[in-house]
């Protein structure tokens, strides 16, 4: 059977950037700017997204694009004795894993939409806004029953064909994400008071070094650059190979990575001058989207409007992501089993579906169960197995395998990056990226465990 190619070359940087365009980009992307200091933090992550991201995506890109297979079968596809075929269970379990949380966080922005169209927070109060969101968090069949609605939108999207559904439905999304942000940013800069948020947001300070530390923000803004492109569970991988030829994929890496980093700024072009309007606190913590957010357009003149719109562009963030990892478990059930895709997206749709409840269950019925000591949750504990583990590890292998003889080799790696026409991977990168990368992803997993364990 001949591999499926997506039609275009806009639907492969939109469904790329859109796997990467997630809600840990637009949501934890502003509560972080607004802990770590603003536009000192802005600067820092970039450099860490051109220095670290890109080269690393490139990566995953080359793997898919050589073997034509996801990262289920294209490490034994390129390079068959050896060990390396064993990291693709890893990745194949890490974008389960992504699912049975992320739905579950996808499905309350389905439910804050529809509250927002029946107006649910007018006239309420700060407290009682918190108090909607601790009711929400603690109704299991309502958790449930969103969950069940994301992933039948998802993999009905994904059953329908890689052009004629999943690129054609990633374009509407992605397309109606950036129209949608870029009218409430105009909305939001033109709030009485916006001036200082956007002042907050844009100018350079050291404030939120001195609160925290160098080594904090730092490490905080390394951290994102490399979660926020969704890198090392071979997420990238299936795009690379759904694509010829043509192009460069360092080339397709920056304009992927410029996509992705975009939305985020300009999710902060809404949040900052909102929050600085109406003197909500933009460092609120994961919070601001669910408690602080809605606090925002209770007292913004047309709220009700302002607020459906930002929960709309916050489903069609979630939704962009669901696809793209869909579509990836889908390619791992049709290259291993030969199943069909209507079929692969069936059995995955009860998988995921059930597999999620105790993600869902976490917030309610089983928040007595502590995984990681006491105040953790199931949540915490899938966040951290992926965060912590997969996504960190997966990096180091694919750059491993990408640049050392006992992997799929530079030379390969080099050759099939470059193919094509625009901007070319620099081959005096060679040693960076055997080098440096590698320790910097060892920095960021040995980090993780001490900010989980000892900070």
């Amino acid at each position: 059977m001949s591999r499926e190619r997506l039609s275009t070359r806009l639907g492969f940087i939109l469904l790329a950037a859109g796997c990467a365009i997630g809600l840990g980009n637009i949501w934890r992307f502003p509560w972080q700017v607004g802990q770590y200091g603003g536009a000192t933090y802005i600067l820092i992550y970039l450099a860490f997204v051109a220095l670290f991201g890109i080269p690393i995506m490139t990566m995953e890109f080359t793997v898919g694009r050589a073997a034509a297979l996801s990262a289920a079968k294209a490490f034994g596809h390129l390079k068959p004795e050896g060990q390396w075929r064993q990291w693709s269970k890893a990745a194949v379990f890490g974008n389960y894993l992504l699912m049975f949380f992320y739905t579950v966080i996808s499905g309350w922005m389905f439910a804050y939409f529809v509250k927002m169209i029946k107006g649910d927070f007018v006239g309420m109060s700060p407290d009682q806004v918190g108090a909607t969101f601790g009711g929400h968090l603690g109704s299991p069949g309502t958790l449930i029953g969103w969950t069940i609605l994301v992933c039948v939108i998802g993999f009905g999207i994904c059953a329908g064909g890689l052009v004629s559904s999943v690129e054609r439905m990633g374009k509407v999304f992605m397309i109606g994400l950036f129209v949608f942000v870029a009218i409430l940013a105009v909305r939001a800069m033109t709030l009485p008071g916006a001036g200082e948020g956007l002042t907050f947001y844009l100018r350079p300070n050291l404030d939120g070094i001195r609160e925290h530390g160098l080594g904090t923000v730092v490490y905080a803004a390394m951290g994102q650059a490399f979660f926020s492109l969704s890198l090392g569970i071979g997420s990238m991988t299936i795009f690379g190979s759904y694509i010829g030829k043509e192009k460069t994929l360092f080339g397709e890496a920056v304009l992927v990575s410029v996509t992705d980093v975009s939305a985020a700024f300009l999710a902060g072009l809404v949040i900052f001058p909102a929050c600085f309007a109406y003197g909500i606190n933009p460092g609120a913590g994961p919070g601001l989207i669910f408690v602080a957010i809605p606090n925002v357009f209770i007292n913004m003149p047309g709220g009700q409007f302002w607020g459906s719109l930002f929960f709309l562009f916050m489903i069609f963030a979630a939704m962009s992501t669901v696809i793209a990892v869909f579509e990836n478990i889908n390619a791992f059930l049709m290259e291993t089993f030969n199943f069909s895709r209507k079929k692969a997206s069936l059995v995955n749709f009860f998988v995921v579906t059930v597999m999620a409840i105790p993600c869902a269950l976490g917030f309610n019925l089983w928040e007595s169960f502590a995984p990681l000591g006491p105040g953790t949750i199931v949540l915490d504990l899938q966040d951290f197995i992926l965060s912590n583990n997969l996504l960190p590890v997966g990096a180091l292998v694919y750059c491993l395998f990408c640049v050392t003889r006992a992997g799929w080799g530079w030379d390969n790696f080099i050759a099939e990056a470059n193919a094509g026409d625009g901007i070319k991977f620099p081959v005096a990168f060679k040693t960076y990226v055997t080098v440096v990368i590698p320790i910097l992803i060892v920095i960021i997993f040995i980090m993780g465990y001490y900010n989980m364990f000892f900070g």
